[in-house]
């Protein structure tokens, strides 16, 4: 009967991760380059220390991982936007060290260093802060990176990858520190730049609803089915304490 207890806790802090994931996921809903967060729960086996030696499953606390789906893409004009295309990411230099990020929503200081959105330089393929002229006139930037000024070669956004699946953090800007440090992309047909555009987040709202729904659901019942056992211990101990 107690190992029912312990289930049902394990399940409730497996629903509980998952509630916050999806609030966190619904607060970026509109985040420009956000890509969403999955949880990953596992069945871990006990031994039930009694004569049957029966197994009883418990709920994992679960795995963070981020969700591969690209967010689609909406056209601005601006010449300072951009979006990446497949599966890489720009890298940013910040107080923190490299942040990989997918908002592209970039500007020119006046020194013409090219910054994000919260003032951090963006880096080329080799890791260097990009600078443009600042009297080359509008830079035009191919699909494959490459930034030009006046038909002149000035620079190069970079891009990269990095396994994600061995541990990342959160950061501003939709970014991500990585445990494995981030490599420069060549030589991929499938990754790309769009000049002119942004990603928009990757999370549906209706999913995360939908989610949301049956997490609390799930969760009311768990909570039930607890009441319910925690009643039945009670009354056998009182039938088991009045038949002395």
């Amino acid at each position: 009967m107690q190992s029912g207890l312990y289930v049902s806790l394990s399940s409730q802090m497996a629903l509980e991760k998952r509630l916050t994931t999806i609030a966190d996921n619904m607060a970026n809903v509109n985040t420009t380059g956000f890509r969403g967060t999955e949880v990953k729960f596992d069945e871990m086996m006990a031994n039930n220390q009694n004569k049957t030696n029966t197994k009883v499953a418990f709920v994992s606390q679960g795995n963070d991982y981020l969700n591969g789906t690209n967010g689609e893409l909406q056209h601005t004009g601006n010449m300072l936007d951009f979006a990446v295309k497949g599966d890489a990411w720009f890298s940013l230099d910040t107080p923190a060290g490299r942040v990989l990020t997918r908002d592209g929503r970039f500007t020119m200081r006046d020194t013409g260093e090219l910054v994000s959105i919260r003032g951090y330089p963006v880096l080329d393929a080799g890791g260097a802060p990009i600078v443009l002229n600042t009297a080359g006139g509008e830079p035009k930037v191919g699909t494959d990176g490459i930034i030009y000024q006046n038909d002149r070669q000035v620079g190069s956004l970079g891009l990269f990858e990095a396994d994600i699946s061995k541990g990342y953090l959160r950061y501003e800007n939709s970014g991500i520190m990585t445990t494995e440090p981030p490599r420069a992309v060549v030589d991929r047909f499938n990754v790309g730049v769009e000049q002119g555009y942004l990603e928009n987040s990757n999370v549906n709202a209706m999913h995360e609803m939908t989610q949301l729904i049956e997490v609390n659901r799930a969760f009311e019942s768990v909570s039930s089915l607890m009441r319910d056992s925690e009643d039945s211990f009670k009354e056998a101990v009182q039938t088991l304490g009045g038949s002395r």
